[in-house]
């Protein structure tokens, strides 16, 4: 079972993010991992559609996806969408930001939308918010209450050596365990 994980990184915490689900994902037995960084400019397209789920990461900047993200997404148009080559794979989303809200929603909303348009099945959380109680501290999973994808905050003034924090880098990982035992349950038995 092969897991891409496509993300693009200003700074290095979305980078941190996508180890993480990169780590969840490898928990699963009989699963690798393809990180792919779409700075780096080719994007491996045989290795994407080979993929039994992509995992799509950016930062939120302004509301919304990097543009770097945003070219990968309409760079698919020809090589994957006009075939629609990506039918029927699941698919996730992650997103990090400075701000504890940052509208980060709107960039999961995005890659979601994204994901629709390609055919691919949505995977979200299944961990219901943390932190949202007087007993409850940062150190929750889903401390930041998505149900649509796994979401960071790194503080503007911290490298990616000290941010996201560890509760938001294991919602990662459990975003990617999830991934990989959803497409186990769809693949044929």
């Amino acid at each position: 079972m092969l897991i891409s994980i496509v993300h693009d990184s200003g700074w290095g915490h979305t980078a941190r993010q996508a180890q993480s689900v990169a780590e969840g994902a490898r928990e699963v037995a009989g699963v690798q991992v393809q990180l792919i960084a779409v700075s780096e400019g080719a994007i491996p397209w045989d290795v994407l559609e080979a993929s039994d789920a992509i995992v799509f990461g950016s930062p939120t900047y302004n509301g919304s996806p990097s543009a770097r993200f945003k070219q990968f997404c309409e760079a698919s148009t020809k090589p994957v969408w006009n075939d629609m080559k990506w039918r029927n794979k699941v698919a996730a989303g992650f997103t990090n930001s400075g701000a504890q809200n940052g509208d980060k929603l709107h960039s999961l909303i995005s890659m979601a939308l994204f994901a629709a348009q390609h055919g691919m099945l949505w995977v979200g959380l299944d961990l219901k918010p943390g932190n949202d109680s007087s007993r409850g501290s940062v150190h929750d999973l889903n401390r930041l209450g998505s149900w649509l994808g796994a979401m960071a905050q790194s503080n503007g003034d911290q490298g990616p050596d000290d941010a996201p924090i560890t509760s938001d880098l294991e919602t990662a990982a459990h975003l990617g365990r999830r991934v990989a035992e959803t497409v186990r349950r769809l693949q044929p038995a």
